[in-house]
Order: C-alpha cells, then sequence, then structure tokens
C-alpha cells in the first residue's frame, strides 16, 4: 500500500493508519474558531458593551475564566464529562495528559446501538483533538455564564466560581447528554450544546446574578456600550467562529458538517433581520445592539440541530428565534417584577436560556431521521415530532418530545441548584458583589487599570481619590486579630 501513496500520505509512527488528516486538520481548525470565540471574540464583546469604567473588568473576566478551565478540564473536568468509572451523573475524576491517551484515536464509547458491531463507535482523528474541542465548549460556557454578572462581581469572587462551577455543574450536564449519564438511554437531541452549553449558561447565569445582587443603581439606569464598533467586531468572532462551534461536532470534514455549516449562517441571518425589524416596526429604529442580540439568539437556537435539520427549518427555527426571545427580553422583562428584580446585565437569560431551550425543543420537532442515522452513527434514533407524524410513527416523535423536555428540566434544576450552592458557599468566605465605593468607581477600584488613559487632547483622566487613600486588604488575606 505504502508504494502507490504520495509520500505525504504514507503512514508513519506520527500518522498512523487510522489518522484521517483531512478530519484531524479540520477539528483542530474548528476547535480553534472555538477558542477564538471567547479569545478574543466575547473578550472583546464584553470589554466594548458595557460602560466604559467597566471595560477592563469584564474583558478579564473572560479571560481568566478561558485560562482557568483548561487547567481544569486536563487535570480531571475532562474524564468528570466524557470519562467512564463514575455515578449516573458524573464520570470518575481523572487527568486527560498522558501522551498513550492524548495521541490514540478517539472511541466515543457513548454509541446505544447494539446491533452496531464495527468500528462506528471509533472516529479518524486522536484523542487530544477531542479533549481541546470539548475544552473550547466548556470555557465559552463560563464566559457565557458571565455576560449576568459584569459590573460588580468581586473579582476574586469569580476566581473561586469557575472552577467550582465547571466541576460541579458543567460536567454533570456534559456527562449526563453527551456522555455514559443517565440521561444517554433517552437519545436526547443536542448535536452542539443547545442544552449544555446555552441553556446551562443562560439559567446558572441568571441564578448567579440573583446571588451576587445587582450593579450600582446608577449603572442599572445608565449603562451604554463604550465602544459600538469594537461591540461589533467581537459579535463578529463569534458569528463566524460558529462555523467551528458546529461544524466540528461530527468530528469529521463530512456532509453532515457541511449543512451543519449552512444552516448556522441561515438560521443566525434570518434571526438577526427578524428581531432589527420588530425593533424597527415597535421602537421606531433599527438598533445595533438588538441586532447583535438577535444574532446571538440564533446562533443558541441552531445549535442543538445544526447538522440534523433542513435548510428550510432552519430558516424557520431563525424566525422563532428572532422573536420569542424578542419578547421575553423586551416586553415580558420589562413587565415581570421577578426579571426587573435579579439584575441580569446582558440578558443572559433570554439569549442564551431562552433561545437554547427553543432550540432544543425545535430540534425534537425537525430532527429528520437519515440525518440524525448519519450523525449520530447509530439506526435507533427516533425521529423529529414532525416526521413521526408524516412517517406514520406519531409515538416515537411524540415521545422524542418528550425526552426533550426532559433533559431541558435536568438541566435547569440542576444549575438552579448547584450554582445556588456555589454562591451561597464563596459567600462565607468573600462577599461575591465589590463594594458600593468600588462599585462607583470600576476598573480602577477592581484592578487599578483602565481601558481609556487619553482624554480629549491627550490629557490624561485624573486619577480617583481612591489612589491616595490607604489602600485596604481583602477581609479573606487578614490575619485574626490584627487591625489594618
Amino acid at each position: 500500500m505504502n508504494g502507490i501513496l504520495p509520500n505525504g500520505l504514507r503512514p508513519d509512527e506520527a500518522s498512523p493508519e487510522w489518522l484521517n488528516k483531512g478530519d484531524n486538520g479540520w477539528e483542530l481548525t474548528a476547535a480553534t474558531m472555538v477558542g477564538l470565540q471567547s479569545v478574543p471574540g466575547l473578550v472583546i464583546l464584553y470589554g466594548s458593551m458595557v460602560k466604559k469604567k467597566w471595560a477592563v473588568n469584564s474583558a478579564f473576566m473572560a479571560l481568566y475564566a478561558f485560562a482557568s478551565v483548561l487547567i481544569c478540564w486536563v487535570m480531571w473536568a475532562y474524564q468528570m464529562s466524557f470519562g467512564s468509572g463514575g455515578i449516573s451523573i458524573l464520570g470518575k475524576p481523572d487527568q486527560s495528559t498522558s501522551e498513550l491517551y492524548l495521541l490514540g484515536r478517539y472511541n466515543n464509547n457513548t454509541n446505544t446501538d447494539t446491533n452496531n458491531n464495527n468500528n462506528d463507535y471509533y472516529y479518524y482523528i486522536p484523542t487530544a483533538d477531542y479533549v481541546f474541542y470539548q475544552f473550547a465548549f466548556a470555557a465559552i460556557t463560563v464566559i457565557l455564564l458571565a455576560g449576568s454578572l459584569l459590573g460588580r462581581m468581586n473579582f476574586y469572587a469569580w476566581m473561586m466560581f469557575v472552577p467550582m462551577w465547571v466541576t460541579a455543574s458543567y460536567t454533570v450536564g456534559a456527562y449526563t447528554i453527551w456522555g455514559n449519564g443517565f440521561l444517554r438511554k433517552y437519545e436526547i437531541i443536542d448535536y452542539a450544546g443547545g442544552y449544555v452549553i446555552h441553556l446551562s449558561s443562560g439559567v446558572a447565569g441568571f441564578t448567579a446574578a440573583y446571588w451576587v445582587g445587582p450593579r450600582h443603581r446608577h449603572d442599572r439606569q445608565h449603562f451604554p456600550p463604550n465602544n459600538i464598533i469594537n461591540m461589533l467586531g467581537g459579535a463578529g468572532f463569534l458569528w463566524m467562529g460558529w462555523t467551528g462551534f458546529n461544524g466540528g461536532s461530527p468530528l469529521a470534514a463530512n456532509g453532515i458538517t457541511s449543512l451543519a455549516v449552512l444552516n448556522t449562517h441561515v438560521c443566525t441571518a434570518t434571526s438577526l433581520l427578524v428581531w432589527l425589524s420588530l425593533d424597527m416596526v415597535v421602537y421606531l429604529k433599527s438598533s445595533v445592539i438588538g441586532a447583535v442580540q438577535g444574532m446571538i439568539t440564533g446562533l443558541v437556537c441552531i445549535t442543538p440541530g445544526a447538522g440534523i435539520v433542513d435548510t428550510w427549518a432552519a430558516m424557520l427555527m431563525g424566525i422563532l428565534s428572532g422573536s420569542i426571545p424578542w419578547y421575553t427580553m423586551m416586553v415580558l422583562h420589562k413587565k415581570s417584577a421577578f426579571f426587573q428584580e435579579v439584575d441580569d446585565t446582558l440578558g443572559v437569560f433570554h439569549t442564551h436560556a431562552v433561545a437554547g431551550l427553543l432550540g432544543g425543543l425545535l430540534s425534537g420537532l425537525f430532527a429528520k431521521p437519515n440525518l440524525l442515522a448519519m450523525f449520530y452513527q447509530t439506526s435507533t434514533h427516533r425521529p423529529g415530532f414532525l416526521y413521526g407524524i408524516f412517517n406514520g410513527d406519531f409515538n416515537n416523535g411524540l415521545r422524542q418530545m418528550g425526552y426533550q423536555v426532559l433533559g431541558a428540566l435536568f438541566i435547569t434544576v440542576w444549575n438552579v441548584v448547584v450554582t445556588s450552592l456555589i454562591c451561597i458557599l464563596i459567600s462565607r468566605v468573600i462577599q461575591l458583589r465589590m463594594d458600593e465605593d468600588d462599585l462607583e468607581i470600576g476598573d480602577d477600584a477592581a484592578h487599578g487599570e483602565e481601558a481609556y488613559a487619553l482624554w480629549g487632547d491627550g490629557v490624561r483622566d485624573p486619577p480617583p481619590l481612591r489612589f491616595r487613600m490607604t489602600p485596604r486588604i481583602p477581609s479573606f488575606c487578614r490575619r485574626p486579630g490584627v487591625n489594618h
């Protein structure tokens, strides 16, 4: 065989016979694109979408989370999410750093088709690809959650929150729906994370916002973006990076990948235009921020079904994702005392929890049988409800919708409970919310740095009064019985 292959295609020690270089190259590219959604995508988006005095803090929360999650992921969290030997909701903690493990062929040992006796459980990529790809998913989930907490969370509390939440909450969602958890037998359709990532981040962010408390009253009343042009740049990273987000899920450069990429952009464009149209009809103005929100809801909604629905269905999903979250954010939120009480800074509950739930339910409605078989590599998956009606398989279609609801309920309840426990635990060690005096100052109080150093014609903004005061040592750093 080696004699008829070009030198670049011949297997060697670094490229074993099972390795498909095309699949490997695409998966690494897709994982990198997902990483770019967070750094620099959400770093730029958060740093630009908030009030000027919070630009550094907001961007830094995203950057810190990205680094922190990676260490947690390779040391224990990946195996808790996709390993074995654990319990019904969680894998056994273990490191994922050995050469033998990472360079071995990736084995998807969660396939539930007992009639499949060939090697369809295996993909043509090294396990290292999948570890990195799934890390990028875990990281962006925590960073999306941070959007609910911008403008007031104590950074030291955030440093504790990130590893605790990834370990106790994210891993459970990934293990139960994508791994070997108890929900796996129900074959819940979640192509690339509508439940595991977006519903989870939206619910957890809203819950954490409740426990952290609101922003300073002036910030709640007036919180304009400090740089809309940069905000659009960050949104662009997010949109185009979703090519890898949904395109990487098949773990191969195949037809499902191509369909998922096209459906992703069709749904997103439709959602943006619908949101923009509603803004123009109701408020008589086209809002740039509204367009970005519509873009995000479209990306989120298509995620659980990108590669397993037809393109016409993706367009319908875009229409609904541009209108239903718009209603919950722009109408229902303003009328509800409960929503008004919880200060969700960037409306993550609406753009991710509502849109993620919507996408999961619509995926259960529009999932096409032959596409499900190609993606999941199994013949046992139930059809979407719509195809169940058309193909005379009504009971299985209805059952699939029921399982979609079940998955959403579990993810929601788990995130509310665990996020609450984490916030309560951290609050016993350090306050979750910054002091009122620090909230008036923002970045200077939190980090001693400013996003924009120059004002007017090169005149630097004078340092705040706090720079001429004796710094206060955080309470958790003080020794008992010593006054500072």
